[in-house]
């Protein structure tokens, strides 16, 4: 082997090696849709919006609730705390008609569509009982429990028509009759039309709106042909034109729309005014929680009908939109269990629930932002009032199981073991208990055949 004159080898030549071609980076709002678009088709992610949009709207309406009715429970002599204990008590009956809800099975809840249906009607009808049935601003839809406590059976009516109704198109849709136009209106529009009637008997135009936009969310649902959809529209709207035209007050309510003045073309504004004045005071971070001035009695209903606008007044257009966003997600959510389901009675029940939560947000904020009439709806899950708040609970339980029930959802929760309240495998004094993973394991080896290893 050759070598230089000192004796050495020749220095190896340096190849130098061409620089590696770097990875393009990636687009950072790219990745985050991905992610989010992954997290969003996940199995359970319909069940965690409607369980924890729902709990977070109820537990900020108890919030706003003791916030809004302090002072009006003051100026009645009552302590500051009087609304919100009895918010506070029909919460906690309403999750655990939540809970129970929840839990229930699918023919468990189309059983108890008639009973509902039976009950709610019945009670419809005793309010216009002389001596039973009592008048609160004007609308004789109450009846008394005794003391300070008061229940609304039309707010009963609404769940009645969305189980009831739903029962009744699914057992229709087995039998193949929903291709009958017939078939698609009776009963489901008369019955739907007597709810109205003992509604309207006691002059509740607003809670008779939300059951109008539940029977027309479920004839969508069913998938009514247009003219059908469209005629059954136009009644209801010719209905609703003489209702409201042989009545000043209501005409008075639709004069104002978009007022600035408490006085508008000779109408009273006051309460419409008012709440604009809430909103618009409020800013972007709000006043702070307990700050509003309107609640001092300028602004009527300020923890049931317009409470939107003192959570506005308080907490903001962040406060706000939060209350918005949350609406949305629960709107979503239910729109995808009733969008995923095979089962027909779930579709048409989620799907009435779904209408019947989104409408009345829409109509509540609507006249709160005076873009609609003041309806005098509460607020789903947020304005004081615990006859709206127990059947809408119920039906957020509803909308649960349904999610619960969906296929991968019941697979995902079939999956997960509880990390308490069961003992582990070893023992007490075995040590503790294997992995999941091993677990996963065990299950994924008893799951091959007898050839494979």
């Amino acid at each position: 082997m050759p070598g230089s004159r000192t004796g050495r080898p020749p220095a190896q030549r340096r190849v130098t090696r061409p620089p590696a071609p770097r990875a393009p980076r990636e687009n950072p709002l790219r990745t985050f849709y991905t992610r989010a678009r992954k997290a969003w088709d996940r199995p359970l992610t319909a069940y965690y919006l409607i369980l924890g949009g729902s709990l977070l709207i109820t537990g900020l309406g108890l919030v706003m609730v003791y916030s809004a009715s302090q002072i009006t429970a003051l100026q009645m002599s009552l302590p500051g705390s009087f609304f919100f204990r009895k918010q506070f008590l029909a919460a906690a009956i309403g999750t655990a008609l939540l809970l129970t809800a929840s839990r229930m099975p699918v023919k468990l809840h189309r059983a108890l569509a008639y009973p509902i249906l039976a009950g709610a009607v019945f009670l419809m009808a005793l309010v216009q009982v002389p001596g039973i049935g009592m008048a609160v601003n004007g609308n004789q839809n109450w009846i008394s429990l005794g003391g300070s406590f008061q229940i609304q059976p039309s707010e009963f009516g609404k769940l009645a028509l969305v189980l009831w109704g739903a029962d009744l198109l699914a057992r229709k849709q087995d039998k193949k009759l929903l291709t009958q136009w017939k078939h698609m209106l009776v009963p489901l529009v008369p019955v739907a039309f007597l709810l109205l009637g003992l509604i309207m008997l006691g002059g509740d135009m607003g809670t008779a709106i939300i059951l109008t936009a539940i029977l027309f969310g479920l004839l969508w649902l069913v998938g009514a042909p247009t003219r059908l959809f469209a005629g059954v529209l136009s009644v209801a709207a010719l209905i609703g034109v003489i209702l409201i035209k042989t009545s000043p007050n209501r005409m008075a309510r639709l004069a104002c729309i978009g007022a600035t003045e408490p006085r508008s073309g000779g109408a009273d504004c006051w309460q419409a005014v008012h709440g604009i004045y809430a909103l618009a005071s409020g800013g972007i971070f709000g006043s702070g929680l307990g700050a509003s001035v309107e609640k001092w009695g300028q602004l009527p209903e300020a923890h049931t009908d317009f409470i939107f606008a003192v959570t506005g007044e308080e907490l903001g257009l962040a406060g706000t939109l939060s209350v918005l966003a949350l609406f949305a997600a629960l709107g979503y959510a239910g729109i995808r269990v009733a969008g995923r389901t095979e089962d027909p009675f779930v579709r048409y029940a989620a799907g009435g629930v779904t209408t019947w939560i989104t409408a009345q947000a829409v109509i509540n904020v609507g006249a709160v932002l005076g873009l609609l009439p003041i309806a005098g709806v509460p607020l789903p899950l947020f304005s004081y009032g615990g006859s709206a708040l127990l059947p809408t609970m119920f039906a957020i339980g509803l909308l649960i199981a349904f999610a619960r029930d969906e296929p991968a959802a019941r697979a995902a929760l079939a999956m997960r073991q509880p990390r308490f309240g069961r003992k582990r495998a070893g023992g007490p004094g075995l040590g503790r208990g294997p992995r999941r993973w091993n677990t996963m394991r065990r299950r994924a080896s008893a799951a091959r055949t007898s050839g494979e290893r």
